[in-house]
């Protein structure tokens, strides 16, 4: 058979047999799959990346000069309670264990009387900011921190206010927040992913969708790393090919990419097949730095005692060293399912939770301002809702024997705070009512605070948009104000 005809005959899956999987198989890897899921071929864009290029994730310039360039997201998944965190309520010692006055909404499940907050709040930094002591370490950066005391959202259920926070609709299926900055603006290291989703022990309630990209191109969905792994073998799979060194990967990959490329002219250049190919480059270049990236071993062992040396303190460790890197979005979870979800026995839950994170994150805040990443790096802390200042009651058949002073969702009210980034450190935005129940003072939507960060990155809210049958979507849909009281 003549070169002609054996390259009429081959197939693409032949090639890569041939090639031995050469990069096929960590692009084939659960990392990687994340990346190939884009949904369609944009009909127009209208903002920064109109089109699906060569290279997606290329940094491009936002709309305006940004006070931040990247994002640290804590997720505290299943809900912290404001009222024992950082919204601390006298009345609700006056009241303990009796009727609230007032008229006050029902929420997902029943609840009694007013329960007082087993924790003490101190005062702490200049601005005299009152944080409980379950986040003692974090209080240390006091001055830092813009606590907003006014969030609300739109439900008291788990999966459609974890679909609000993190992409903006509760029900539809829509592009996350972290993809769509990472479309917006690109990343700053070609070799590791624009965005990274950490979550030890499995992936929260709702799953990949938290961080999914949806109708946007699959090269900004978010990439996630079990974090309970310590080895960079285990973190990601199939990262090297103890097999075929690089040159010849190269070799092999800049072959497969050429047919891709002739196989994606004839298909009017599609959006899964481009983001298949973007996953092998990015799969043969994370080799030369993923390695280096996810490795705190080679952090001073003072700084790894700083953050502790548990699954808390790595992660925490992780997302420095990956925005330190260039990676735009950095979301970090507490854990699998809801961990922060305490229906019962509220001091010994949220004891043990804030326990396991509080060193990290305060180590985070000192870390990220002694090396000058704050000025530039959002901060973002909170759940998908808060708790309810009365304590929950038993509901037969549900949760009768478990109920012991516990709190349940609190959509109408809660507190996420944020630091660095150009908002303002050591101030407080917004009050529930007196016992801590609902948003009364500058309430701030989910869209709000959408809207606010995306401004702090250098967006238009209203004009960082991407067309998808037949209309131009974004992030805050045609809801969100940017709260500028919180920008520095």
């Amino acid at each position: 058979m003549d070169q002609g005809n054996f390259m009429r005959g081959i197939t693409r899956r032949r090639i890569l047999q041939r090639c031995g999987m050469g990069m096929a198989g960590v692009a084939a890897s659960p990392l990687f799959q994340s990346i190939e899921a884009g949904q369609a071929t944009p009909e127009r864009g209208a903002g920064p990346g109109n089109s699906l290029e060569l290279n997606p994730l290329a940094p491009r310039a936002p709309h305006f000069p940004a006070r931040a360039k990247h994002v640290i997201h804590l997720f505290m998944n299943g809900g912290p309670s404001q009222v024992d965190t950082f919204d601390p309520k006298e009345a609700l010692t006056k009241y303990d264990g009796k009727p609230l006055p007032g008229d006050y909404r029902q929420t997902e499940r029943k609840t009694g009387g007013a329960m007082k907050s087993p924790f003490a709040f101190k005062r702490y930094g200049q601005s005299g900011l009152p944080v409980s002591d379950l986040f003692a370490n974090v209080a240390q950066s006091a001055d830092e921190l813009c606590v907003i005391r006014s969030m609300h959202a739109n439900v008291p259920n788990h999966e459609p206010s974890l679909m609000l926070m993190n992409t903006g609709d509760s029900l539809q299926a829509r592009p996350s927040l972290g993809a769509w900055v990472t479309y917006g603006l690109g990343t700053l290291n070609d070799n590791l992913p624009g965005f990274v989703a950490l979550c030890p022990n499995g992936v929260p309630i709702v799953e990949t969708q938290n961080w999914r990209s949806a109708f946007l191109p699959g090269a900004y969905q978010g990439t996630h790393i079990d974090t309970k792994y310590t080895s960079i073998d285990d973190l990601i799979r199939n990262i090297r090919n103890p097999r075929i060194p690089m040159a010849q990967q190269r070799a092999q990959l800049d072959l497969v990419q050429e047919l891709n490329r002739k196989h994606l002219e004839e298909r009017a250049r599609d959006a899964k097949l481009e983001a298949r190919m973007q996953s092998f480059e990015l799969a043969y270049r994370m080799q030369m730095e993923a390695s280096d990236a996810f490795n705190v071993g080679a952090e001073p062992a003072w700084v790894q005692d700083e953050y502790g040396r548990d699954v808390q303190g790595r992660q925490m460790l992780i997302a420095r060293r990956l925005v330190e890197r260039g990676v735009r979005f950095v979301q970090v979870w507490h854990g699998a399912g809801q961990p922060w979800d305490s229906h019962s026995e509220i001091e010994k839950s949220h004891g043990k939770l804030a326990k396991e994170c509080d060193r990290a994150i305060g180590a985070l805040l000192r870390d990220l301002k002694r090396t000058g990443l704050l000025e530039d790096t959002l901060v973002v802390w909170g759940g998908e809702f808060g708790r309810t200042p009365t304590v929950e009651l038993p509901t037969p058949g549900l949760n009768d024997a478990k109920t012991a002073l516990g709190r349940d969702h609190n959509h109408y009210g809660f507190t996420m705070w944020m630091a660095g980034g150009g908002v303002k450190g050591g101030h407080v935005h917004g009050a529930t009512d007196e016992f801590g129940f609902k948003a009364v003072e500058k309430p701030v939507h989910v869209h709000d605070l959408h809207a606010t960060i995306l401004h702090l990155l250098g967006f238009d809210h209203t004009k960082l948009t991407y067309r998808y049958a037949g209309r131009d979507f974004r992030l805050t849909d045609v809801h969100g104000e940017v709260v500028h009281d919180i920008i520095a």
